[in-house]
C-alpha cells in the first residue's frame, strides 16, 4: 500500500515587539493574509487590546479577523478590550477589574487548533493582569515568536534584551522582523540586520520600508514575511 504523505505542520506564530508601535499588527495581518492565500484557513487572536475607540469594534482584532478571512465571534478573537491607551493590566486596574486568565485560555482553545497568529500587546513585559505579562502568555501558549523591532538606532539594545528574555524562558524565536516606522533614515540601518543575526544566531527579515499608502505598506510586509512561510517574495506582493 502506498504511504500517505505527511502534511507539514500548520504555521503558528506569536507576534510580539521590542516596544509599542513597531508594526506588530501590520506583521500579523501580513502573515494571516499569506496563510489565507495558501488555503490554510488561519485564525487571528488578539486576546488583549487597549486604546479601543469602540469596545464593540476593537480595530486591531477586527483587522486580524479580516486578514484571516475568518468568521469567528469577536468575543473569541478578542476577549479583553479597554478604552484607555495603556497596558491592559493597567487599564483594567483603573477600572477596578482583573482580566480573567481562564477566559483567555478558553478563547485560545477555540482559536488555536490550526494555522494561527497571536498578537501581543506592546513588549514582553507589558502586564496583562496582576500576575501575568505578555511573556507569560507566550510561554503558556507554546508558540514560536516573531519579534518585530525598529530598523534604526536603538534596535540593537532593545532586540538583544528581548531575545535574552525569550531565551531565558526557552521560547523559540522564528525570526526578527525589522520595520521602518519613519520616513527618516539613519546610518545604523545599514548594519543592524547583520549584527543581530550574527550576535544572536537568529533569522532576520526586512527591513520593511516606510510607505505612507496602506496598500503598499501591507504588500511590503507580505514580501518581507513570505520567506518565513516558505513562499516566494515576488508572488507575495
Amino acid at each position: 500500500m502506498a504511504r500517505r504523505r505527511a502534511l507539514p505542520p500548520a504555521p503558528r506564530f506569536f507576534v510580539t515587539g521590542t516596544d509599542t508601535g513597531v508594526g506588530k499588527t501590520q506583521a500579523s495581518r501580513a502573515l494571516l493574509s499569506l496563510m489565507a492565500d495558501a488555503g490554510l484557513s488561519p485564525q487571528g487572536f488578539k486576546p488583549y487590546e487597549s486604546g479601543c475607540a469602540s469596545l464593540r469594534a476593537p480595530a486591531d482584532a477586527l483587522s486580524l479577523r479580516e486578514a484571516a478571512r475568518s468568521d469567528l465571534p469577536l468575543d473569541i478573537v478578542c476577549p479583553h478590550r479597554f478604552r484607555a491607551p495603556l497596558a491592559p493590566g493597567i487599564a483594567a486596574r483603573r477600572l477596578g477589574r482583573e482580566p480573567d486568565w481562564n477566559v483567555t485560555l478558553a478563547a485560545w482553545e477555540r482559536v488555536g487548533q490550526g494555522a494561527v497568529v497571536v498578537e501581543g500587546a506592546g513588549g514582553l513585559f507589558v502586564p496583562l493582569d496582576s500576575s501575568h505579562d505578555v511573556i507569560d502568555l507566550i510561554s503558556t501558549l507554546g508558540l514560536p515568536v516573531l519579534l518585530v523591532a525598529r530598523a534604526g538606532l536603538g534596535t540593537l539594545n532593545h532586540t538583544a534584551l528581548s531575545l535574552e528574555a525569550l531565551a531565558a524562558r526557552n521560547i523559540p524565536v522564528a525570526a526578527v522582523l525589522l520595520s521602518r516606522g519613519s520616513p527618516t533614515r539613519d546610518p545604523s540601518e545599514r548594519d543592524n540586520a547583520a549584527l543581530i543575526a550574527e550576535r544572536h544566531g537568529v533569522r532576520v527579515l526586512g527591513p520593511v520600508p516606510y510607505l505612507l499608502q496602506p496598500v503598499r505598506r501591507h504588500a511590503a510586509f507580505r514580501a518581507a514575511l513570505a520567506p518565513l512561510l516558505g513562499m516566494d517574495r515576488a508572488r507575495a506582493r
